[in-house]
């Protein structure tokens, strides 16, 4: 039977029986085969990713100068430990999107998972901009703060998950050769994006409504951050799903217990270098602020803004460095590569600290540098090889889990970070993220997959080859591509 007619015959109403010879073929002739409305999708997919990718960032690190303003407003209430509260309530409810967010872009579709992740986010930053205490309590309003946040992180989190694996998907359709560019461009770029936007928005901000007037500056900043998510509402609504999600989604019926066996040392890669990763780079990040304005001692909110926009303008090019690697010498080694990065710079900044801080611009140049080796490797790296590892049916909850063990090691981190400061000294935030980076290393190297190249349908698959040698039967695809695997059926009863 030729490739057109099983094509053709796969492609009528109703699920039909499959074999998993015949699901290949017909994966394979038609996967890359774009109408119009197809290669359209498939590219404004591409790009919503990276603008609902972009309002995570900015959210990741709208803390980042606020926790300078409200320790000027309220230098006896927001001590460290509500600080932490606040930080941290968007990191728990990013773990809880992830996983959710994860299970419901696989089990219900992607289109359902970018739609709810934007509206919990238009939620969540609605409600942080307009967050009062009962009878203008300060603690009232932090804790206001904390739940609005925890309702922005659901969505943050989800956003994860759902973007990236859309985006994934998309770009695979695309170009398999540049997919990673691609994909690091409209997931990790955008993300690390968001921290020079969130300082250059209080900056802005600042410098129009004055240090006399800090209330009206961080709730215009986290009025920001409801702009941003609507602009892809749109698209989301109309958007259509990949053509290996289409063929390849399994709704019900998903044996888990076979997708661990398969998957579980590349769930080991994934979620135990986004830990190690997210334990440096996000407490590093959140109270980056804080760190800096310790430095440079008498320094107003403007001066430490400025350092800190700086800061993240040298830990930008790493992005567009991991981009060009990522193919050339593979995901794995650029991964490595930016761990080393960790214990380089790690190391300098940690054992000579009372004497690098001493030189504003040296210290901000290395920890710049330190966090630019971050996005070269983990953090180009690892969405990427979280969204090629899996197959299709399980890409979404995969990538979920992988991301919310990242969140959970940033949790701890964020959590850990001033009690390292206290008790060790500052010092040890930096030699605690070099030993991070050795670990790295060796996670990375033993455990984490390297799919350069290799195209997402190869793997969709094997995946499904390997569920029916192991008996597994199922509806496989939506709408018009839906069919039903059954063990030992033959291509010609399709």
């Amino acid at each position: 039977m030729s490739i057109e007619k099983d094509a053709e015959k796969v492609q009528t109403s109703g699920p039909q029986n499959l074999s998993v010879d015949a699901y290949e073929t017909n994966l394979k002739a038609t996967v890359h085969k774009l109408n119009e409305k197809e290669s359209l999708s498939a590219w404004l997919t591409i790009l919503a990713s990276g603008f609902g990718l972009i309002s995570d960032g900015y959210q990741n690190n709208l803390m980042t100068m606020s926790n300078v303003v409200f320790k000027t407003l309220y230098p006896k209430y927001y001590t460290s430990a509500i600080a932490t509260q606040v930080s941290n309530s968007l990191l728990v409810g990013a773990i809880i999107g992830q996983i959710v967010v994860g299970l419901i872009c696989d089990r219900m579709g992607r289109k359902v998972a970018l739609v709810s992740t934007t509206l919990l986010i238009v939620l969540g930053a609605t409600l942080g901009t307009a967050a009062h205490g009962a009878n203008g309590s300060p603690l009232g309003l932090f804790w206001f703060l904390t739940i609005a946040r925890g309702i922005t992180g659901v969505g943050v989190g989800g956003e994860y998950p759902a973007s990236s694996t859309s985006a994934s998907e998309a770009a695979n359709e695309k170009s398999i050769q540049n997919r990673g560019p691609i994909f690091i461009m409209v997931t990790n770029f955008v993300l690390s994006f968001g921290g020079p936007l969130a300082v250059s928005v209080f900056l802005i901000v600042l410098s129009a409504a004055g240090e006399q007037h800090l209330q009206t500056v961080w709730r215009v900043c986290f009025g920001f951050g409801i702009l941003l998510p609507l602009t892809v509402l749109v698209f989301r609504l109309r958007m259509l799903s990949s053509k290996l999600y289409r063929k390849g989604a399994i709704k019900r019926r998903v044996p888990y217990w076979l997708v661990v066996k398969r998957y579980w040392r590349a769930l080991i890669g994934t979620c135990g270098a986004w830990f190690l990763y997210d334990f440096v780079t996000f407490p590093n990040g959140v109270f980056s602020g804080t760190i800096i304005s310790s430095v440079i001692h008498n320094g107003d909110i403007k001066t430490t803004a400025e350092w800190q926009l700086l800061l993240g303008a040298i830990a930008l090019p790493g992005v567009f460095a991991g981009a060009w690697l990522c193919n050339r010498i593979g995901r794995r080694n650029t991964m490595i590569l930016g761990f080393s990065g960790y214990l380089v710079f790690g190391l300098i900044i940690g054992l000579a600290y009372n004497k690098i801080t001493t030189i504003i611009p040296l210290f901000v140049v290395f920890y710049g540098l330190m966090q630019s080796f971050g996005n070269m490797g983990p953090g180009d790296m690892l969405g990427l090889t979280s969204s090629e590892s899996y197959a299709t049916p399980v890409r979404g909850t995969c990538y979920g889990i992988s991301a919310a063990i990242g969140k959970t090691g940033a949790a701890i981190g964020t959590q850990a970070f001033t009690p390292i400061q206290n008790n060790l000294g500052k010092r040890w935030t930096f030699i605690i993220a070099a030993i991070c980076g050795v670990i790295g290393v060796l996670v990375t190297y033993f455990f984490v997959p390297d799919m350069t190249g290799v195209d997402l349908a190869d793997e969709d698959a094997k995946f499904l080859r390997y569920l029916a040698e192991n008996g597994w039967e199922g509806e496989i695809g939506e709408d018009d591509d839906k069919g039903l695997i059954v063990a030992g059926a033959e291509e010609e009863k399709i």
